[in-house]
């Protein structure tokens, strides 16, 4: 099968290559705001869009008298910018289509997300890489770049510079994992429970790292603005958040990696992220924890190592059944942690229940007693209705079988 994967290394530029790599960063970063703003301003006026090569263009016959200084850096660099606007319109227009909250797209700001992409020749070696008008690049590390390069990337994060090189390769169709199918109910209390009785915790590197972050906050506000010692507090605190960055991305692989290799099947609830992160209480939590960017490692990961990922869906009640009897109660808070099921009078931890009914919807039957779209479940004829549904919902609709 063929996949897309890429590579990212860290490179050691000399003066000068630093100095290029601003200017191609900067240029990338004109192109995008100077394309937006000819683009809202050709539909105020005339109410008519673009494309990116029509852009492009104009671009090109600028370049002579109004921006020469662009013949300094490689065409790559706003010819991809541009293509990048076209993109991010094209999603927008989608989203508005498909009623989808995607925002109108926004001028870049300097210092914010620097980076550009090249095309062409593209070489790498075994410590080193040769982009367009930046000539050869000493790498940090060997390189282990396999499969049809199809671009590269050079990306600034504080002071360090790395290149992210996306690839096409082929790789043999995995054989199917040997291991327990498991449920996984993701949460603040613990990031993740799972149907076996086993909890995984979150480093939690934001709320470890969160005094030391408002004292550079603090300290940075008070600098005079354009000075050298704004510059030198505006690094230190984006040192702070890039390690919180990678702390976090390096439990996320690690999990992820490890239940894609040893579970035949991974059960995941569909939770709106997006509208918890919109409680103040919880936001900070939630983005600490990384939920969303767990959900997609595991999507790719579990169709590399030949796991399925099966998502239950957003109101399946995991938390509010209990896993023993099938009875489903009407309320239960977020504060309550532990529950007793009225009827066979059961303790559940509220997490490893949930995962427990997560399991349960990949097999679609209770516990050992009823099967799948049976009339009576427990106590509650309420929840029969949903036994069934989620048969139909096995069928096709909701299975996201990589």
């Amino acid at each position: 099968m063929k996949v897309n994967c890429a590579y990212r290394y860290e490179m050691k530029p000399n003066a000068k290559q630093r100095i290029l790599f601003s200017q191609h960063v900067g240029a990338a970063r004109f192109a995008y705001n100077w394309g937006l703003q000819q683009r809202i301003a050709l539909y105020e006026q005339e109410k008519k869009s673009t494309n990116a090569m029509e852009q492009h263009r104009q671009l090109n016959s600028l370049k002579e008298n109004t921006f020469p200084w662009m013949y300094e850096v490689s065409k790559c660099s706003p010819q991809e910018a541009l293509r990048d606007l076209d993109r991010a319109f094209q999603n927008f227009f989608r989203g508005i289509r498909k009623g989808q909250s995607i925002g109108f797209p926004s001028f870049k700001k300097r210092g914010r997300h620097d980076s550009c992409r090249f095309t062409g020749t593209i070489k790498v070696g075994s410590k080193e890489i040769q982009l367009p008008r930046l000539g050869v690049i000493r790498l940090k590390e060997k390189t282990k770049v396999r499969g049809r390069i199809l671009s590269a990337t050079i990306v600034r994060e504080a002071d360090r510079w790395f290149v992210c090189l996306p690839v096409e390769m082929e790789k043999p169709d995995p054989s199917p994992i040997e291991g327990a199918p498991i449920g996984i109910d993701v949460g603040l209390t613990c990031f993740a429970a799972l149907s076996n009785g086993d909890k995984i915790h979150s480093p939690k590197p934001l709320a470890k790292n969160l005094k030391r972050l408002k004292r550079a906050s603090r300290q940075h506000s008070k600098k005079v603005k354009g000075s050298n010692n704004r510059k030198k507090s505006a690094l230190k605190l984006a040192h702070i958040h890039r390690n919180n960055r990678n702390i976090r991305k390096d439990f996320l692989h690690k999990q992820t990696t490890m239940l894609a290799k040893t579970k035949s099947v991974i059960v995941l609830e569909d939770l709106d992220v997006k509208g918890m992160m919109s409680k103040k209480c919880l936001s900070r939590c939630i983005s600490d924890a990384g939920w969303r960017e767990f959900r997609c490692m595991l999507e790719y990961k579990t169709k590399w190592y030949g796991s399925s990922l099966i998502i239950a869906p957003r109101f399946y009640p995991s938390s509010k059944t209990c896993s023993n009897c099938g009875h489903l109660i009407d309320k239960l808070p977020l504060e309550i942690r532990e529950w007793r099921c009225e009827v066979c009078q059961s303790i559940h931890d509220r997490d490893l229940n949930a995962a427990k009914n997560l399991l349960r919807f990949n097999t679609g039957s209770s516990p050992g007693i009823y099967a799948c779209g049976d009339t009576s479940y427990g106590a509650n004829r309420k929840f029969a209705s949903n036994v069934s549904m989620k048969q139909e919902v096995m069928n096709g609709i909701f299975v996201h079988k990589l």
